[in-house]
């Protein structure tokens, strides 16, 4: 489960994002930039391969509002 809170003026969020690896079936998670995720040059942290698929992957965000 992903959670955002809230940051100030200075912070700013990344997203995470989870990945299946296709060679090696390691499921991983990764924090980037939406730059770098529409570039697409994720690599798996265990063998390295770049044939990973996104997941679905549930979000909510936290915020100081009641």
């Amino acid at each position: 489960m992903i959670s955002v809170k809230s940051l100030g003026a200075e912070e700013s969020a990344m997203p995470q994002y989870e990945y299946l690896c296709s060679s090696c079936d390691k499921k991983f998670s990764s924090i980037l930039t939406l730059a770098d995720h529409d570039q697409g040059k994720v690599k798996c942290p265990k063998c390295g391969s770049t044939k990973v698929e996104q997941q679905w992957a549930a979000f909510f965000a936290t915020t100081s509002k009641s």
